[in-house]
């Protein structure tokens, strides 16, 4: 009687070890092509034992049935999944020009489907945006349509592919660890943005779930040897007079809080003792000339959505230019894109750097001790109130910005600012300002809080304010696109011409301040790694680094300030100088040691930062592994440049232990 031969599990499968390396690999490298990145760089190696290592992962996965067919459907399913974040990723650097990690993306997308479904479409099936499916999508439809699986696999042979996972694994560790700038970027100068560029998306996004699952609030701070930075930073003012010199030097205190640092409770853990002892160690900066210029003033805090220097213009936006220039005048400003508008948001009202992205600022609203200018006023008896022209749910904004310390709270579309205005959600900024300045006027002195919306993408034609606006730029040398962009900021130039002009009719510009600058550079211009329209706007043959890209501009005016000498800060700024710079000019005390960016008018020495790669101070910059001189005369002290990238590490780890810890709830009431 013929018997069958028993099947036995295939010991050897040939081609199939090398179908998810060489998936992943292929992943990657169109990744970094569709994102602007470098396939000749060192790092690029790396790939190849990092995808080798995750592929034979992939292996032992889509080998655990005996049954072919079962085989072949989970190495279909795999493919696509893998696809799947590179695709989503692509496209977000393609609008937004920055990488979000998981937890960002999982927030923001029922928010961005929702209010921007029709920008969403446009990406999806624009001709590009078909190509980048097609390219991630081609391993699994050609593996579905050739393709073939081995059956389950014996223990051995899965012994032997596990052995090699371990070793490329092992291999790419060791060739990290070994190599300093790779070492730090893997461990302590981690960001998800350089993890993603140096090590490719599935590492970092291994290291994204490291931080996340472990927690960011291991406070732990170096040493560093402040003998070895030198320079100090004061604002240069230009005027035609002499002033005469003083008989007796003025002395001024130090900006500091009679805190309980260092004083342990029951409630003092390791990290808040560790924030005790770094926050303690600081040299605080001193009260300065220009301390208290606008104490007991009304404030407008105006953060413009996509907002840059490059709308200025003394002819086409002749407010704008009247603010940038006849306020406090920065030259070298800069606000870093992270965590979107949020992101900016949370840096303008807080003075940190975004560490839980987009969360950040829902997070820290949740604490019970807020350090900001709302806050602050509101306890001196301002009237306080924030408006933004777009969805209440947006970001969470409902959740999170009527705890900012606003007396009277926030108004969107959704949450009552509809009852204010009579046009919908996506109105120009003109009509908000129009509607709302009403409201408060008469209740000086006010604190108030403005999120414009008109100049977020798309540009050109396709923008709700292109057809109000289109003949104030239908002369300007720029393409569509750039016009279209320039287009939609009319309606912020409209905005601030009314809010000047009624402040003027009513005599109160002078006791009046003005603080706006933008969330991010304009990122709806460019298209990927294409930066061509940015480039355009910013008038230079190619964006090389985040100084070229994110340079902005902080319009800080007062009617009182245009009768006197101009005040121009040359040294470089950002986003983080904001909060205690205003803090100081407020008359406010407060303690300098718990803001990580600095008084602009003080001596501390200038430093603006976004990553432990990509900081400046007034030496030059530092960026990705090099520093490059701004004055090739000037000769940078001994260990300068190791001694800055501990500060800034420092710097950020403080963001994040601040807001993973609740810090200032345990410091002010403990």
């Amino acid at each position: 009687m013929e018997t069958k031969e028993k099947k036995r599990p295939v010991r050897h499968i040939k081609g199939f070890n090398f179908l998810f390396p060489l998936a992943l690999l292929y992943y990657e490298i169109t990744f970094r092509l569709f994102t602007g990145g470098s396939v000749l760089r060192t790092d690029t190696l790396l790939l190849l034992p990092l995808c080798c290592a995750y592929g034979g992962i992939g292996t032992l996965i889509c080998t655990i049935s005996s049954n072919r067919r079962v085989n072949i459907w989970l190495t279909v399913a795999l493919l696509f999944l893998l696809a799947l974040p590179y695709g989503v990723e692509a496209f977000l650097y393609r609008e937004f020009g920055i990488f979000y990690n998981f937890k960002a993306i999982f927030t923001t997308t029922g928010d961005v489907v929702g209010n921007f479904g029709s920008e969403v479409v446009r990406l999806v099936f624009s001709p590009s945006g078909i190509f980048c499916i097609a390219v991630y999508l081609l391993p699994t439809v050609l593996f579905a349509l050739f393709g073939s699986a081995p059956m389950g696999i014996d223990g051995h042979t899965r012994g032997m592919t596990a052995a090699r996972v371990a070793a490329f694994y092992i291999l790419a560790m060791m060739v990290i660890h070994v190599t300093p700038r790779l070492a730090l970027a893997y461990g302590a100068e981690y960001t998800f943005q350089s993890s993603v560029e140096r090590f490719g998306l599935m590492t970092g996004a291994g290291l994204d779930m490291r931080e996340q699952l472990m927690g960011r609030g291991t406070a732990s701070f170096e040493q560093v040897d402040m003998s070895r930075i030198a320079g100090q930073v004061q604002p240069t003012t230009e005027t035609d007079a002499t002033p005469e010199p003083s008989a007796t030097p003025v002395v001024y205190e130090p900006n500091v809080l009679d805190l309980p640092l260092n004083e342990e409770t029951a409630d003092t853990t390791d990290e808040f003792r560790s924030l005790d002892e770094y926050v303690s160690g600081l040299t605080p900066s001193m009260k300065n000339e220009y301390t208290g210029l606008f104490a007991g003033k009304n404030l407008i805090m105006i953060t413009a959505e996509a907002f840059t220097r490059e709308v200025i213009d003394p002819e086409l936006t002749p407010t704008l230019y009247r603010l940038y220039t006849e306020g406090v005048h920065f030259t070298d400003y800069y606000q870093f894109a992270g965590a979107g508008t949020i992101g900016g948001e949370y840096q303008h009202i807080f003075g940190l750097l975004p560490c839980d992205d987009v969360d950040s600022i829902l997070d820290m609203t949740k604490h019970r001790v807020l350090i900001n200018l709302p806050t602050e006023l509101s306890a001196r008896g301002y009237y306080g109130v924030a408006y933004h022209n777009g969805d209440s749910t947006f970001y969470d904004r409902d959740k999170s910005h009527p705890y900012l310390g606003f007396s009277d709270g926030f108004y969107a579309f959704g949450n009552g600012l509809e009852d204010i205005m009579n046009t919908g959600w996506d109105s120009c900024d003109d009509d908000m300002f129009k509607s709302t300045l009403p409201l408060y006027i008469d209740k000086q002195p006010f604190v108030v809080y403005y999120m414009t919306i008109s100049g977020h993408s798309p540009y050109g034609t396709e923008n709700d304010h292109w057809e109000e606006n289109k003949e104030r730029v239908a002369d300007l040398p720029y393409s569509e696109m750039v016009k279209g962009y320039l287009a939609a900021n009319m309606d912020l130039e409209d905005a601030m011409t009314y809010l000047v002009g009624e402040l003027e009719a009513r005599g109160i510009a002078d006791d009046t301040v003005i603080c706006l600058t933008g969330d991010h550079y304009p990122y709806g211009l460019a298209d990927g790694s294409d930066f061509s329209c940015v480039d355009e706007l910013y008038g230079i043959d190619e964006i090389e680094t985040a100084f070229d890209r994110d340079h902005n501009c902080w319009l800080l005016w007062s009617g009182c300030l245009e009768d006197q000498a101009p005040i121009v800060v040359d040294e470089p700024t950002f986003s983080l100088d904001i909060l205690p710079t205003m803090m100081n000019l407020f008359g406010i005390d407060f303690d300098s040691r718990l803001l990580p960016g600095r008084d602009v008018f003080s001596d501390t020495p200038a430093l603006v930062f976004v990553e432990p790669t990509t900081w400046k101070t007034s030496y030059g910059y530092f960026f990705e592994d090099g520093f490059t001189l701004t004055d090739e005369t000037a000769t940078l002290p001994d260990g300068y440049v190791d001694s800055m990238r501990a500060v800034v590490r420092n710097k950020i780890n403080y963001c994040q232990s601040v807001l993973a810890n609740d810090y200032f709830t345990y410091l002010f009431l403990r």
